[in-house]
C-alpha cells in the first residue's frame, strides 16, 4: 500500500492540549479535515516509550484504533543541556496533571539554580507521526530546533515553555513571537517539512 495523504482526508489529531491542536492545524496549512481526540472523547494513551518517536507512534496507533480515521499525533519536549537533557519526553508530565507550566517553567529554573548552570543552551524536539486504523504501517519523523532559556518568562501567544525559549538567531521567545513567526521556524514546523516531503 502506498502511503500517502489525500488533500481533504479526515484526520483525528491525538492531542488533548488545545494549543498543540490550533498550532498542528495551521501547520497543516488546511490541507485536512482535523479533530482532535479530545473533542472525540478519546482515552489519552499512557506514554510509555523512552523516546519522542515511540511515544508519537504509540499515540498515533491508539488514535488510529480507538476513532477508525487516519491519526496524527506529535510528541514534542524541551531538553536543557545542563540538565542533562530533563525534561525531554517528561516535559508535559512536569506541568503535572492540571497542566501548569508556569509551574514546570519555575522547576526548570530551579533545577538550573540547584547545578549552578552557567550554560542556557536548549532545544525542542517534535517527533510527528501518522498511523492508518487496522495496525500496519506508520510514519514517523523527527525535528529539532535549538536556542538560549530566558528567565523569567515572557509572552502569552505560545504555549507550554514557549515563554522561556529564544530560537537561535532571535531575541523574542516563542512566547512573543506571532503565531506565523514562530510556526515558520518551530521544530513542528520542521518535523511537518518532513512529514510533507514523505506523505503528500
Amino acid at each position: 500500500m502506498t502511503l500517502k495523504l489525500e488533500p481533504g482526508t479526515r484526520l483525528v489529531v491525538a492531542t488533548h492540549n488545545p494549543g498543540k491542536a490550533k498550532e498542528l492545524a495551521e501547520i497543516l496549512e488546511g490541507r485536512f479535515e482535523l479533530v482532535a481526540a479530545g473533542e472525540l472523547s478519546l482515552p489519552e494513551p499512557d506514554e510509555t516509550e523512552t523516546t519522542f518517536v515511540g511515544n508519537a507512534l504509540l499515540k498515533a496507533r491508539a488514535a488510529a484504533e480507538a476513532s477508525g480515521l487516519i491519526a496524527i499525533a506529535d510528541d514534542s519536549g524541551l531538553s536543557v543541556k545542563a540538565l542533562e537533557g530533563a525534561p525531554g519526553i517528561y516535559s508535559a508530565r512536569w506541568a503535572g496533571p492540571t497542566r501548569d507550566f508556569g509551574a514546570a517553567m519555575r522547576k526548570v529554573e530551579e533545577r538550573l539554580d540547584e547545578v549552578g548552570a552557567e550554560d542556557f543552551s536548549a532545544w525542542f524536539t517534535s517527533a510527528l507521526a501518522v498511523a492508518w486504523p487496522g495496525g500496519g504501517p506508520a510514519v514517523v519523523v523527527e525535528a529539532e530546533v535549538h536556542g538560549q532559556l530566558s528567565f523569567p518568562p515572557r509572552g502569552d501567544k505560545g504555549f507550554g515553555y514557549d515563554p522561556i525559549f529564544v530560537p537561535e538567531g532571535f531575541t523574542q521567545t516563542f512566547g512573543e513571537m506571532e503565531p506565523a513567526q514562530k510556526d515558520g521556524m518551530s521544530h513542528r514546523a520542521r518535523a511537518f517539512v518532513k512529514l510533507k516531503a514523505a506523505l503528500l
